[in-house]
């Protein structure tokens, strides 16, 4: 029997803990005029998600969609990690399906969480050895999820060594004035530099001094010590 998405929220909310929801309200900057305003959390931690994906398999895609238009933020976790899962098992033309679906429902991604758990499997693992201007597209967006999709996509590239788009994409966004962008791509050059400590010591020696402060520290981080407060003074 295809289980519904009613049925999925029914079974997340087996694995609800109040006290949880209120802490993750405060963390995902849910208040007014936070990032994540309005959103709405029933307190279900990520391996308990995980679990229910595991037992979701099969749902119909329209009940997926179902579950990442909710208004709460574990379903569309959920939906998500389903998603991810089907686009693993799939052909060429169930990813190629599963990719234009994601793309349509960017404005249901609406958190850090949802774009980092889902951007790299699905977006970058399709984009493989084809054009990157869906993913220029995204990095001009006005949507700083879609902003944000575009830089984390690109991990999947950096875990099979190639950096080029990684280094691309940070480039369209070292001017981006969103926190959660800088965070995004000095993590994305962190692990671009894990891969390539020359590419990436090259990508910022144009460039240290004027990108933000925080991506600076995120794309530093596993550096030596001496060399890390040589960026940080601009003394390099």
């Amino acid at each position: 029997m295809t289980i519904t998405a009613r049925a999925a929220g029914r079974m997340l909310r087996q694995h609800a803990e109040p006290g949880a929801a209120a802490i993750l309200q405060r963390f995902f900057k849910t208040g007014p005029g936070e990032y994540g305003e309005g959103d709405r959390f029933i307190g279900v931690k990520v391996p308990a998600t995980r679990r229910v994906c595991r037992e979701c398999r099969g749902m119909a895609l329209d009940e997926v969609e179902r579950l990442l238009r909710s208004k709460i933020h574990e379903e569309r976790l959920l939906a998500l990690l389903i998603l991810v899962d089907r686009f693993a098992a799939a052909d060429l033309t169930g990813r190629r399906r599963l990719f234009d679906f994601y793309l349509r429902h960017t404005d249901f991604i609406n958190n850090w969480d949802l774009v980092d758990a889902s951007a790299p499997q699905i977006v970058g693992a399709y984009l493989r050895d084809r054009s990157k201007a869906p993913l220029i597209r995204l990095a001009r967006s006005r949507s700083v999820w879609e902003r944000r999709i575009a830089m984390i996509a690109t991990y999947d590239g950096i875990r099979r060594g190639e950096l080029e788009a990684t280094f691309r994409i940070a480039d369209l966004l070292l001017d981006d004035e969103h926190d959660l962008i800088h965070k995004a791509v000095g993590w994305m050059l962190r692990e671009a530099g894990k891969r390539d400590g020359r590419a990436a010591r090259h990508f910022l020696a144009s460039r240290y001094r004027s990108m933000p402060r925080t991506a600076l520290r995120y794309a530093i981080e596993r550096f030596p010590e001496q060399e890390r407060k040589r960026y940080l003074a601009g003394s390099l």
